[in-house]
């Protein structure tokens, strides 16, 4: 069931199911929180309290934001655990990787443990070599498609190479829901606003974060040249000892959904880790 919280500039949509330990998911930019599907269910049923979260400007979140940066995100983060009751793990999935890193900097009493997605966390350092990668290559081109045509085509041709090989066995109709969400011209507005945001307010936090944190790449995500390498340097610029960096063989942007019980695998063993 929906539920909605007010918060400054609008109003954030959210569901709640289980009980246990508050996790809370918050999906990518251009989705919504039935990308945590699969993940979600999987979560209460190992014995925590889940919520999954519409970032601003998605799903049922309200339109009309002034503004849509990783620290954005992160504040209406810190007033959801507020308001449920905290602390809680933070998930993030891409640019919400990022806000869920600042409001760990931010609010530590809040946070017991990050998990990052395939995160935009950092200013991103693009190279001329980097595009000998043809997944890379051709992912890139899709985005900047998006962002400069506001095209639902485009996103959709994207999402075709960030989801590799494997797709969910609901991949048609989901894939028509994120379109006709984006046929809405205020929300494809929004995507549009996000693509073009740096990473470098999440960035500049890393050091600043205290609690544990797990970081989940798939080998074959087309938003990196290397994202072996980028999930390495999220750890790198992390306080030592508080990073972990699991490799979904195979995942594209997308692990979560499209290996959700090896993602789920990774997830509990690290919070067993964190527990203990």
């Amino acid at each position: 069931m929906t539920e909605f919280l007010n918060v400054d500039g609008g109003t954030i949509a959210y569901e709640v199911t289980g009980a246990g330990p508050l996790v809370v998911l918050a999906h990518g930019m251009g989705d919504s929180r039935e990308a945590y599907r699969f993940l979600g269910p999987a979560l209460v049923e190992a014995g925590f309290r889940v919520a999954a979260t519409d970032l601003r400007g998605h799903g049922e979140s309200s339109v009309g934001w002034s503004s849509y940066t990783r620290t954005d995100l992160a504040g209406d983060l810190i007033a959801l655990v507020k308001h449920l009751g905290g602390p809680a793990v933070l998930v993030g999935h891409s640019i919400s990787g990022g806000a869920v890193t600042i409001a760990a900097a931010k609010a530590p009493e809040l946070v017991t443990a990050l998990v990052e997605l395939a995160p935009f966390t950092r200013k991103q350092q693009v190279r001329l070599s980097d595009f000998r990668m043809s997944r890379y290559r051709r992912g890139m081109a899709r985005l900047l498609g998006t962002a400069i045509l506001g095209s639902t085509t485009q996103w959709a041709k994207y999402l075709d190479i960030a989801y590799p090989g494997v797709k969910p066995a609901d991949w048609d109709a989901r894939l028509a829901e994120i379109t006709g969400m984006l046929g809405d011209p205020a929300r494809m507005k929004v995507l549009q606003a996000m693509g073009k945001i740096s990473p470098a307010d999440a960035g500049e936090q890393l050091a600043n974060v205290t609690c544990p944190v797990l970081v989940v790449q798939g080998t074959h995500d087309p938003d990196w040249a290397s994202p072996q390498t980028e999930g390495e340097a999220i750890i790198a610029d992390l306080p030592s000892g508080l990073g972990k960096l699991e490799m979904i063989d195979g995942a594209g942007h997308y692990p979560h959904v499209q290996f959700p019980q090896q993602t789920l695998a990774a997830i509990l063993t690290f919070l067993d880790g964190v527990h203990a």
